[in-house]
């Protein structure tokens, strides 16, 4: 009988090429932007040498730009594991901010060398937790940096710091024009905006959108990917014509954004956010629908969708309000209560549903009380003086009524006294500006005498 020929070895048999040319694969790969395949040879690199420092760099960075974050972050960990004597901590910090988990980004990058890479990523995280100030401290030291981008995101922080007045000097004395990008022109249009010179700003975004139109066709984008580009400022500029008294264009524009869907997810949110704070109580039940695009979809509860969350803690607050100011209009005051600890007036709402819960019989020390209101120390004066008068004048109501029926007509009562105290105040809906900006009410600090009278206000609605 002839022998049987034997088969040729698998793949799993044949021995590995040499680790020279694995590294050569890999650099090759990761030259021309293949980071998949760069991905599979690196593992082949880390199959012949497992603690191969390079390597494992080279998998973690690829990862990255897959957007394979939780994967990265994942080779990280193993890495740490073992206990290998490599500091990954930076590439670390950077998937943490990536996935949104800020304060645990920030507290990774201590320790570390303040480099220009790592004081970036630094103001980055900053900016994202809304420490404005120090951001913004960090961004200027970075300015000797000569990093690309870097006038744009201070000009953004000096913005959300409130110090819109030191723009101009800032670019004038680092010899910036503002139309030499549209993304500098466009934050150069906001910090107008914060000075209240709607019509210049209005004419730098025209340029910044004429600028970036000509910049991103050099760059062969399709027609919709530079629509998507300049969403932000297609938004930005609806809201200055709605700031001019210009209404009927500012809805029309906000309108398209919204039916075309040609926007990233923070624009489209402020697009939407915006047209319901101009049509106020106007259409409660498709403002509601509206609002419903922008909620994460597995939630049971209303909770923004994970693609917003580059918006600024204020936008996402001026969605939350205006929310519970659509569901106050169809007296849902279940679903209000539920948005109780998005929302600056959280506090009125929170004592409400004590008082339905406990009754005359309520009571809430000092101790108990004084977290809560000095969580929200920042209340607007607004905020604030219709919290005051709301609370006042529920004292004087639950005076009038009988102990059997004070639970009873409570929860109606309040919700019609919050939403007319709300309109007696004007127009509460909280519009917004695209990714940095946000049109809320006046921040103006609290006196101790407002805070005293809240605070005594809360106490005795509780004690009735």
């Amino acid at each position: 009988m002839a022998p049987k020929v034997k088969g040729k070895a698998t793949a799993s048999q044949q021995p590995p090429p040499p680790i020279e040319d694995l590294f050569s694969n890999l650099n090759r790969h990761i030259e021309r932007s293949e980071f998949e395949q760069a991905v599979k040879v690196a593992d082949q690199v880390l199959s012949v040498a497992p603690n191969d420092e390079d390597a494992i760099r080279c998998k973690v960075v690829a990862l990255i730009k897959c957007d394979s974050i939780d994967k990265a972050l994942s080779t990280i960990h193993s890495a740490q594991r073992q206990n290998l004597p490599f500091d990954f901590s930076y590439f670390k910090a950077y998937c943490l901010y990536r996935q949104n988990k800020l304060d645990e980004a920030l507290e990774s990058l201590k320790g570390l060398e303040r480099t220009s890479e790592t004081m970036l990523l630094e103001s980055q995280i900053l900016f994202r937790l809304g420490k404005m100030d120090a951001c913004v401290d960090v961004y200027q030291k970075l300015q000797k940096s000569k990093i690309d981008t870097l006038e744009i995101n201070l000009v953004a922080g000096l913005i959300l710091a409130g110090k819109s007045s030191q723009v101009q000097g800032m670019m004038e004395a680092n010899r910036i024009k503002a139309s030499s990008s549209f993304e500098l022109a466009y934050n150069t249009a906001c910090s107008l905006i914060e000075r209240n010179k709607y019509t210049d700003a209005e004419q730098l975004l025209l340029t910044a959108r004429r600028v970036g139109q000509e910049a991103l066709m050099d760059d062969n984008l399709a027609e919709d990917d530079i629509e998507i580009e300049l969403a932000p400022i297609a938004v930005q500029l609806a809201y200055v014509q709605q700031l001019l008294g210009r209404s009927p264009e500012a809805m029309e524009a906000y309108t398209e954004i919204i039916n075309r869907n040609l926007a990233d997810e923070s624009s489209f949110a402020v697009a939407v956010n915006n047209l319901i704070a101009l049509k106020g109580s106007k259409d409660v039940s498709d403002n509601l629908r509206k609002l419903d695009r922008l909620k994460e979809q597995d939630a049971q509860a209303f909770q923004l969708a994970r693609g917003l969350d580059k918006l600024s803690p204020k936008q996402k607050e001026a969605i939350y309000a205006n929310r519970v100011l659509l569901l106050l209009h169809t007296n849902k005051m279940d679903q209000v209560l539920c948005l109780a600890f998005c929302i600056p007036f959280f506090l009125f709402l929170l004592l409400s549903s004590i008082i339905q819960v406990m009754g005359s019989s309520a009571y809430l020390d000092n101790a108990c009380l004084l977290p809560i209101f000095n969580r929200h120390e920042n209340l607007s004066l607004l905020c604030q003086t219709c919290l005051l008068t709301v609370c006042c004048q529920c004292c004087f109501k639950l005076r009038s009524l009988s102990e059997r029926t004070r639970l009873l007509k409570l929860k109606k009562y309040l919700a019609s006294l919050l939403r007319s105290s709300l309109t007696s105040l004007g127009s509460f809906f909280l519009q917004g500006r695209k990714l940095l900006l946000l049109l809320a009410i006046p921040k103006l600090q609290p006196t101790p005498c407002l805070r005293y009278l809240i605070f005594s206000t809360c106490l005795l609605l509780l004690l009735l």
